[in-house]
């Protein structure tokens, strides 16, 4: 019986990704960018991405609360030590924007920075 259950779990796992009606296109879908803070960087430190396709932030911080703002394109994020928080935003203008913590975290705080470079 637990393998019946198994095998029909399965069966409508599998099926369910065929069956289900799927709204927008890839497009639609936000590029997931996962970031992880600690004293005094973040990691990757620098980042590409396109003019107007949505992104998600995922900021990670590992050993004290950190932030990630960038003035410009009106970003701003903030973790607790040992936990994630994501924010999605479109970038609306080609450049590149640095991004600095934003949580005021021990004494290498101001030289913690992301290159974020937006491309056509």
């Amino acid at each position: 019986m637990k393998t019946f259950l198994l095998a029909l779990l399965a069966f409508a796992t599998v099926s369910s990704a065929f069956l289900l009606p799927r709204s927008g296109s890839a497009q639609d879908a936000s590029h997931r960018i996962a970031v992880v803070a600690k004293r005094f960087e973040f990691s990757p430190g620098d980042v590409t991405v396109k003019k107007g396709v949505p992104i998600t932030l995922a900021l990670t911080s590992q050993d004290a609360d950190h932030g990630l703002k960038f003035k410009e394109l009106n970003v701003n994020i903030s973790a607790k030590k040992g936990h994630t928080s994501e924010v999605t935003f479109t970038p609306d203008k080609v450049g590149t924007f640095t991004g600095q913590c934003s949580v005021f975290c021990g004494s290498g705080h101001g030289s913690m920075r992301l290159t974020l470079h937006v491309t056509e």
